[in-house]
């Protein structure tokens, strides 16, 4: 070490010209050597960063030197539910905006005495990682990345702090920065970090942070002390990604910190801990939740709140399930056994702590302070006080992939003892994980799931600890290896002693047509595991997801354009409402209805039966941002559609912040989907990204279920090469009746006449309104294409597509009969009809809209009155007998029957039955 020492001070990375970081760093040096009295441990190791301000004096502490003098105990720590813990994660305190949140929360909490537990800010343990790992490989760029590090503390320190409490974090952060300096300046000397520098080097991250939060805290007028808990939190190492506290230790430390420092508001650092020799260590993985959990059990509080970035935990990954929900309550078992197959919860160690006290934990999004989160606890109350139907016999879903699983069989195994742990002892000794174990009473066969990685080596150690038998025949064979697996594992404390459910599981997965490749279940029933393959993973998730996630659903409802088609909606909801409530447990509340002048407003829900009446007595000016404020503003109602039954490009730019906003939308409107691609892209993106359903069957087929038709195909792995279909009634009926000696503007003008067609039959005839509808299914189908990319047969004649009025143009359609009465007779000469198709070509990526022809036998040639057809030409389906949807494809009974249809599908994906 000396000479180590001697090569800092004559480095030219070291600090020549501050003597005083030097010998606090030798100090740091020995002192991760030296028993805890040690006086060279005492003299520096933290004395900078673990300065403690009294109303005396100024004591410096290290992690070693807190056994006070019991004189010194004066405050007797308080215990018990005055207490609150919280816990804030780097994403939470990432930056001077997000740490000044986390200080509102704190602030906000009306707990007596409250603990904030803070990880280091966000991505900053990576880059004091980064910084281990350039110093071992001898880069010099560590220095720079140190810098870095420097700044990003100090930048946000000007943002938060002023007056002294600037004064005082930025004289420590450089003071810290120095020492790091140094240590790194060793290590890049002797190209190598022992673990307990590493773990100390890391830790720097989360001082800072709390440093700079409790200066936040006291800068809004309260009372706070920061606590370094390696100075409190004692723990065992077990292995090298595990430690043991110990309580009792810790909590005489923590006594004798709280002794020193009495305060009401206290934040401490997360993720850091002391060994019992008093050097600096780590809580391992989830370590600053683990910290929180431990405090919480040391002050036995009230709760253990965890903020991170999400609502809380859901019933299924959301990234594969877009139907999962949060879930309100989990019992300390539930939320272990979903831990550990991978949901976003919490580490099953974290648990144990508050579990043995019954302290809940709650976990809370801070970017959604609206959102109740998930609160873990003993199952006190019964789900459906918390809102969830008492059906809900599975709690939630999980899943692990890149699983193998490993098969050892043969009649010499049964009743032989010993066999299992002679090959789990195999096992062990290759490191390998054993997620899963599964044996049958025969005792013919033992199968096990191992990550894929280890796969290799479990298979060798088995062969060789076997190969006697094998040579013998008592095996018949070791291993039988079934790699690319996965697990799903359901959940669910009322499981228990429930008959039915593994039925009811397995039930689902066969009518997914879904192998199951291994089981297992414990005999306290809170689990049932199945082993599939890894393709099959998800598509059995969401079918045993679908099947038992029962609750009952109320939606909020804002329909905005009570027109001809958003009127009819309002009818089929009102003739619905009562059979959707009784037999699903579906309650749809129309809490809204606005058109461009008026709209009426409801804090329970509108009496659909009389909306026109109300609107005239109630109505007040349409005012969009307002309704919209007020229907996503019933708290009591969890979750929010907007139904847009308008054509308006005004209305439909209103989607992605609707979106961002967590309110589903729901439209036959055109004009997102159709507009241009970057916002259409950015829509989609935010959709998948926020879990907010945006459903628009009805864009294409009015009430026909193209776009479902075409996902379907497209997420069960068929490869599409053609859309082809006639996407217009008003066109469909025009061709329909365009036959023998009729003249073209004659069927234009009896279309007119009936309502087929818009107001200016111009419209239609244009070919604009299809070419939407292609570029919608071209885009659903992964082809990125403009509306101008699409060329569009207009059947308008080029003189008329100026004249001043609907009325002009039909006056003059006459005039141009002639050329499409030629194209008739052409057609019907060859034996065929005129159809106008939209058409999208996957092979060729590229989309149209024209008038083709079809021979009589075609299916197109047989359509009548105003109905669509579209034929999908795909791998299952060929080009000789494509996919055929076809039905009514316009009219306001229709359409509205398609956005009913997605408001059920909204309410199933929110957990109503499917």
């Amino acid at each position: 070490m000396a000479s180590l020492s001697a090569a800092i001070s004559h480095s030219p990375n070291s600090l020549a010209h501050d003597t005083k970081p030097r010998k606090n760093y030798q100090s740091q040096c020995r002192s991760l050597r030296l028993p805890r009295r040690s006086p060279l441990f005492r003299m520096g190791f933290v004395s900078r960063w673990g300065s403690r301000e009294t109303t005396n004096a100024r004591i410096f502490t290290s992690v070693t030197d807190v056994l006070l003098d019991e004189s010194a105990e004066k405050v007797q720590l308080p215990k018990g539910d005055t207490w609150s813990v919280h816990k804030f994660g780097g994403t939470c305190v990432g930056s001077s905006e997000r740490i000044k949140s986390v200080a509102d929360i704190i602030l906000s909490d009306d707990s007596e005495r409250k603990l904030a537990v803070v990880s280091a800010m966000s991505k900053v343990t990576d880059m004091m990682y980064d910084l281990i790992e350039k110093a071992q490989s001898r880069d010099d760029s560590y220095v720079a990345a140190l810098d870095a590090v420097l700044e990003k503390h100090r930048s946000t320190a000007l943002d938060l702090l002023d007056g002294d409490d600037l004064g005082s974090f930025l004289s420590h952060l450089h003071d810290d920065i120095s020492n790091l300096k140094a240590m790194l300046r060793a290590i890049y000397i002797a190209g190598h970090a022992t673990e307990s520098f590493t773990d100390f080097v890391v830790g720097h991250g989360e001082l800072w942070s709390a440093q700079m939060l409790s200066s936040l805290v006291r800068k809004n007028g309260m009372d706070c002390k920061w606590m370094d808990t390696r100075e409190v939190l004692i723990v065992n190492p077990v292995s090298s990604n595990q430690v043991d506290p110990d309580y009792l230790e810790s909590g005489k430390r923590l006594k004798k910190w709280y002794s020193q420092n009495p305060s009401k508001i206290i934040i401490a650092t997360g993720f850091i801990a002391s060994t019992p020799q008093n050097i600096p260590t780590t809580l391992k993985r989830d370590g600053s939740d683990f910290s929180a959990a431990i405090m919480g059990a040391l002050f036995k509080a009230r709760q253990v709140t965890i903020w991170t970035d999400v609502n809380g935990v859901y019933s299924a990954d959301p990234r594969k399930v877009s139907e999962a929900v949060i879930l309100k309550t989990l019992s300390y078992q539930e939320a272990w056994e979903m831990s550990y197959f991978g949901a976003n919860v919490l580490h099953p160690r974290t648990i144990i702590p508050v579990m043995q006290y019954s302290i809940p934990i709650i976990i809370r999004n801070i970017f959604d302070l609206s959102a109740s989160g998930t609160k873990i606890c003993h199952p006190l109350v019964s789900d459906k006080e918390h809102g969830q139907s008492v059906e809900s016999l599975v709690k939630g879903f999980a899943t692990i992939d890149n699983l193998a699983l490993v098969n050892v069989e043969g009649t010499g195994m049964a009743g032989v003892p010993g066999t299992a742990h002679a090959i789990f002892g195999a096992v062990k000794d290759v490191g390998a994980n054993v997620i899963m174990i599964s044996q049958a009473s025969s005792e013919h066969s033992v199968c096990f799931a191992v990550p894929e990685k280890e796969v290799v080596a479990v298979a060798k150690a088995l062969t060789s600890r076997f190969q006697q038998a094998l040579d013998a025949g008592r095996l018949s064979k070791v291993i039988a290896v079934i790699p690319n697996c996965s697990i799903l594992a359901a959940v669910g404390q009322k499981m228990a002693s429930t008959p039915g459910v593994s039925a009811t599981l397995f039930n689902a997965l066969a009518k997914a047509n879904i192998n199951i490749r291994a089981i297992a279940q414990g005999c306290s029933e809170y689990n049932i595991t199945v082993v599939l393959k890894r393709e099959d993973c998800i598509r059995a998730l969401r079918a045993v997801h679908s099947r038992f996630y029962l609750s009952r659903t109320t939606i909020a409802m804002g329909i905005i354009g009570p027109g001809l088609i958003g009127s009819t909606l309002l009818e089929q909801l009102r003739d619905q409402a009562a059979v959707l409530k009784e037999e699903f447990n579906i309650d749809l509340r129309v809490m809204g209805i606005t058109g461009s002048r008026t709209m009426l407003l409801s804090d329970m829900g509108i009496e659909l039966s009389r909306w026109r009446e109300l609107q005239k007595e109630k109505g007040e000016a349409a005012d969009l941002e307002k309704f919209v404020q007020h229907v996503h503003g019933n708290h009591f109602i969890p979750n929010t559609v907007l139904v847009d039954c308008t054509a308006d490009s005004v209305v439909a730019s209103h989607y992605y912040d609707w979106l961002r906003k967590g309110i589903h939308v729901i439209t036959p409107n055109k004009k997102a989907n159709s507009g241009p691609l970057d916002q259409y892209l950015e829509l989609r993106a935010l959709q998948r990204q926020s879990y907010t359903h945006y459903f628009y069957e009805a864009t294409v087929g009015a009430g026909l279920p193209i776009i479902s038709t075409l996902r379907g195909l497209l997420e069960t792995g068929d490869k599409i090469s053609k859309i082809e279909g006639v996407f217009s009634g008003t066109l469909s009926y025009i061709f329909n009746s365009f036959i023998g000696k009729r003249a073209f503007s004659e069927v234009v003008a009896e279309a007119k006449q009936a309502g087929y067609t818009e107001p200016d039959p111009r419209d239609d005839l244009s070919g604009t309104d299809v070419a939407r509808k292609v570029i919608i299914l071209a885009r659903e189908s992964g082809l990125k294409l403009e509306l101008s990319d699409i060329p569009v047969e207009n059947l308008v004649p080029e003189p008329l597509r100026a004249s001043a009025s609907a009325e002009e143009f039909m006056r003059q359609l006459p005039q141009f009969d002639q050329d499409m009465t030629k194209k008739l007779k052409d057609a019907e000469d060859a034996g065929e009809v005129l159809r106008f198709v939209g058409v999208v070509d996957l092979v060729k990526q590229k989309g149209v809209v024209q008038l083709r022809t079809y021979k009589k036998d075609h299916p197109f040639a047989h359509l009548s009155g105003s109905d669509n057809i579209i034929a999908f030409t795909t791998r299952r389906y060929g080009e000789k007998q494509p996919l055929i949807v076809r039905g009514p494809g316009a009219g306001a009974q229709v359409t509205a029957g398609g956005i009913f249809s997605d408001i059920l599908r909204l309410a199933s994906y929110l957990g109503a039955p499917s």
